[in-house]
């Protein structure tokens, strides 16, 4: 059995600028959430109606988690321009005035797959991994130095694509699905490269040791694993093996 050994980095000279970006979106390349067995199911139409639903239903808890823990970011810091650029992540998914935000495009998708609004903001229905793995992201924003706070938001560098993928991918496979349903996706266009720009650009200014450099590489890695975790507990409740954990949602349920 090969042994795991921990590597001290703090001896070690700090990655060029240019090969610590490279090693943030080696991460993605390797690991993102678009290569997950769910996702190829989802975006090529090959999921019934009932499997779509536990998707979103389970994605909620995530929406519903990233201004939680923005907002519980903001709380730790000290520095007022950084806290006026990161408050419009809130309000591009809480909304703000007449803007509904995030949240509500994406409850326009539970709308259309069935689901009634409070029992989707209740969570009652998600399974057990996915409210553990949201709340594990939460956790680790809250307690690691900031800027492997701010690291572990970078999985925003790969979104575009997977959201282009996922709008063609649903509008033409699943005829639930239409321009207003996928408005969610289509917003994130725009809004994921804006902050993913600002958040590569802290985390290259100011992880300054090499030892920083690979405790933010390692939150990229912490991050696609809470967004593949998501997807390994969908695929096992819902596709194969099909085994459904007491409490979370069941194709046919009244009252949600």
């Amino acid at each position: 059995m090969n042994e795991i050994v921990a590597i001290d980095w703090r001896g070690a000279a700090p990655l060029a600028r240019d090969e610590f970006e490279a090693s943030i979106r080696a991460v993605g390349a390797e690991r993102y959430h678009d290569k997950h067995e769910f996702h190829k199911l989802l975006h090529g139409g090959k999921l019934q109606k009932e499997q779509v639903a536990a998707w979103a239903l389970n994605r909620y808890c995530y929406q519903e988690a990233v201004p939680r823990k923005d907002a519980a970011f903001m709380s730790r810091v000290h520095d007022r321009e950084l806290r006026r650029e990161w408050i419009h992540r809130i309000h591009d998914h809480d909304g703000l005035g007449e803007e509904g935000g995030g949240i509500e495009r994406w409850l326009v998708l539970t709308d259309a797959l069935g689901f009634s609004r409070e029992y989707v903001t209740s969570r009652r229905g998600a399974l057990p991994a996915t409210k553990f793995a949201v709340e594990a992201y939460v956790r680790f924003v809250v307690e690691q130095p900031l800027v492997v706070a701010v690291a572990s938001s970078l999985t925003e560098l790969f979104a575009p694509s997977i959201h282009r993928e996922r709008i063609v991918g649903m509008l033409e496979n699943y005829e639930f699905v239409d321009d207003q349903v996928m408005a969610y996706f289509k917003r994130r266009l725009t809004q994921a490269p804006r902050d993913s720009e600002f958040a590569l650009g802290y985390v290259l200014d100011n992880a300054k040791t090499r030892a920083e450099q690979e405790a933010c590489v390692g939150a990229v890695r912490f991050k696609c694993d809470v967004l593949w975790a998501q997807l390994d507990a969908l695929h096992h409740a819902y596709v194969t093996p099909g085994l459904i954990p007491p409490g979370a949602w069941r194709p046919g349920d009244a009252n949600v």
